[in-house]
């Protein structure tokens, strides 16, 4: 089923740390509710926004 994909180890590693950091904040998030903040951001974030902000800032720069 998936033999068309090209599992390397980075990408696997990368896809495994994306995988966790999501399970970590849904577990920080059902311990701990966030309250939405303002920060240097016109907008109100939580820890997963920000987090996924983050994430694609990265990718952003990784592909300029």
């Amino acid at each position: 089923m998936f033999d068309w994909m090209v599992w390397t180890t980075p990408v696997a590693i990368f896809f495994t740390c994306i995988a966790v950091m999501l399970v970590g904040m849904t577990i920080w998030e059902v311990r701990s509710p966030t309250v939405e903040r303002k920060g240097f951001l016109p907008i109100a974030t939580t820890r997963g926004d920000r987090l996924f902000i983050g994430l694609m800032c990265a990718a952003w720069i990784n592909l300029a």
